[in-house]
């Protein structure tokens, strides 16, 4: 990590160390459901990445693992890499539980070429985890660095446009553009139980489209597709309204504007 951000990812990892037992808990991540064999992917990229049988996958940012599982259970053959030692301790466990091949990695993303060896067909990360690093130079490499030549990097992320408002007052009080201070803020509860007894001071960047994408195409890769889906699959956000079963909108203006992004592309093979 870079020395820079240190003192922002401790907190952040404090955070996140204490949220895994209230998510395992919570209704969001409907725990439960999953271990009787519910998928916890959303219909976005189980559409757009299609059949992962006897692939490599390298999922990045994984939490306790129930997206990484879920594609160990579609055959894929998955590797889950988080930051927070205890949610890749229940990752481990889950996985022993359900008698599935997943491996689990602790280790933060820009660290991970000093804890993982090897190359994926896919590299995988979605909802909620690019907010979460400042520098997306060096997470490109990572990238980068990880896919096999003719490989397959899925990205699909919360819009830059959905961050730029003030969730409980519908005014536009934030920025578009990264900033090299990071968006602070003391946050009680969680996404997933806001009854949850987790406080802390947590960083966050927002990045524009333009600054995931340039780094990306700087590493050698190439837009295979590119989505953009006027709702989200989670209910994670203040005052959002359920507009069709599964498919929440925030604020419920009646206007349609981008909740969710999706990203797909190749890595090129050289000649």
């Amino acid at each position: 990590m870079e020395d820079q951000w240190q003192s922002y990812f401790d907190q952040n990892m404090k955070i996140w160390n204490d949220r895994v037992e209230p998510h395992l808990k919570s209704d969001f991540y409907d725990h439960a459901g999953f271990m009787a064999g519910k998928s916890s992917l959303t219909e976005i990229e189980t559409n757009e990445l299609g059949d992962v049988k006897g692939k490599t996958l390298l999922h990045l940012q994984c939490h306790f693992g129930q997206d990484s599982l879920s594609w160990a259970r579609r055959g894929a053959k998955v590797t889950g890499v988080d930051f927070s030692k205890k949610a890749i301790d229940n990752a481990r466990l889950i996985n022993t539980e359900l008698g599935l091949d997943a491996s689990f990695v602790h280790s933060d993303v820009y660290s991970l070429q000093e804890a993982l060896v090897g190359q994926f067909d896919i590299v995988f990360t979605t909802f909620g985890a690019i907010p979460w690093l400042p520098d997306l130079d060096k997470w490109a490499g990572i990238v980068g660095h990880f896919l096999k030549p003719g490989g397959i990097f899925y990205l699909a992320e919360f819009h830059p446009t959905l961050f730029l408002f003030n969730f409980d007052n519908y005014k536009i009080e934030y920025g578009y553009f990264t900033e090299q201070n990071p968006f602070s803020e003391d946050v009680v509860g969680t996404y997933a139980d806001n009854q949850a007894g987790v406080q802390g001071l947590e960083h966050s960047w927002n990045h524009s489209i333009s600054e995931v994408m340039t780094p990306l195409l700087k590493n050698g890769l190439e837009v295979v597709d590119f989505q953009e889906f006027d709702f989200s699959p989670y209910k994670c956000f203040p005052n959002m309204v359920e507009r069709t079963p599964g498919k929440y909108v925030w604020g419920n203006f009646g206007v349609r504007f981008p909740h969710v992004y999706s990203l797909k592309m190749l890595k090129k093979i050289k000649e």
